[in-house]
């Protein structure tokens, strides 16, 4: 009895000393922002048996930032958890995978309630228990003319992809609340998301990036501060701390992946891709117009890499010469006339 009283005082003082560090090791259901299409639904998540708790504060501190991005990466997957969720009286279970990550997709009668919907993953005891609840979102598109999917890392969010330490150097120093867009993007962003459509109506963003899912509150966070139009985060597979240097790094093929899987969903609707030239944007986007060339309506790619430039020319003019509008710009103002020529935007919104 001893040991056990004992062994419970330790566990309590390991538990408070992590908290005091801003990790819990209580088992958390992180829910992604899921989507709905034709009669399809998804939604995404992580079971967490450790993971960093919400920053509530945010300061201009190096030191307290540097804590809060290594905290980031601080996480323990739960394999092999039971989960379930619901939606419209409909109940649905699965597992999540070794690391934690699951997924549920089903089918709903159309036509779907168009907007964004809270969503609710229950984790389960063997015998059926609720043990852990988390919340998340899922969005219904409205039905459209455009989509837009758009990268983050230097295509809105300034973050010298190209040069590892000064990526470094920037998630380290700064915060969601203290990094910047690049001038003129937000406005950019909020008037596509109103090109020949109603603010009760808004065209859908899908952000798809190589970074990690580490970093998707994060990303919620400064697209929430910054006025971003709001949208699915679709991310890179979870990296653990050892694995910290490698952000946003490789993969780059799952991106693709993850942008023919969203145009595949909706057949109907004309996709407008934002990227950069700092990584392989230019080269993945290439690729999607040629196996999508009549659902891409235009590319749109921000120069910030010069020794890429003579390389995403050229990959830029195969593109252009398949049809499709190019955009190489260095400020959104150009993206703005651009986008006002083409119609996406009203033509007073391309004016800066």
């Amino acid at each position: 009895m001893a040991v056990t009283t004992l062994e419970r005082t330790k566990q309590s003082i390991r538990s408070r000393l992590y908290r005091f560090f801003g990790i819990t090791r209580e088992t958390v259901i992180k829910v992604y922002h899921g989507y709905g299409h034709a009669d399809q639904l998804v939604i995404y998540g992580q079971v967490l048996r450790q993971s960093p708790l919400p920053r509530r504060h945010y300061s201009k501190s190096i030191l307290n930032n540097t804590w809060a991005l290594l905290r980031l990466f601080m996480v323990r997957p739960y394999p092999n958890a039971s989960l379930r969720t619901s939606w419209q009286g409909q109940s649905m279970t699965t597992k999540a995978d070794k690391d934690g990550f699951f997924k549920f997709e089903w089918k709903d009668e159309p036509p779907l309630e168009q907007g964004w919907h809270e969503m609710s993953v229950e984790m389960l005891s063997s015998d059926g228990a609720v043990l852990r609840e988390g919340k998340g979102q899922l969005y219904i598109p409205y039905s459209t003319q455009y989509g837009f999917i758009s990268d983050v890392d230097d295509t809105f969010l300034i973050s010298h992809s190209a040069n590892l330490r000064k990526r470094l150097f920037v998630l380290f120093t700064q915060n969601a609340r203290s990094r910047k867009p690049f001038e003129g993007v937000v406005k950019h962003y909020q008037a596509l998301a109103l090109g020949n459509t109603t603010a009760d109506a808004p065209n859908p963003f899908f952000y798809v990036s190589s970074s990690e899912w580490n970093l998707y509150d994060y990303l919620l966070e400064f697209v929430r501060v910054n006025e971003l139009p709001p949208g699915v985060f679709l991310l890179n597979v979870l990296k653990r701390f050892n694995e910290l240097f490698k952000t946003g790094q490789n993969n780059h093929e799952g991106k693709f992946t993850r942008i023919v899987r969203i145009i595949q969903n909706y057949p109907k609707q004309r996709f407008v891709l934002l990227g950069d030239s700092s990584q392989h944007d230019p080269f993945i986007y290439e690729s999607v117009v040629k196996h999508f060339p009549k659902q891409i309506h235009a590319v749109y790619i921000r120069d910030v890499y010069k020794r890429n430039k003579e390389k995403v020319l050229q990959v830029l003019a195969g593109i252009e010469a398949a049809g499709v509008p190019v955009c190489f710009f260095t400020h959104s103002s150009e993206a703005m006339l651009h986008s006002a020529k083409l119609g996406l935007i009203e033509p007073a919104a391309g004016l800066l």
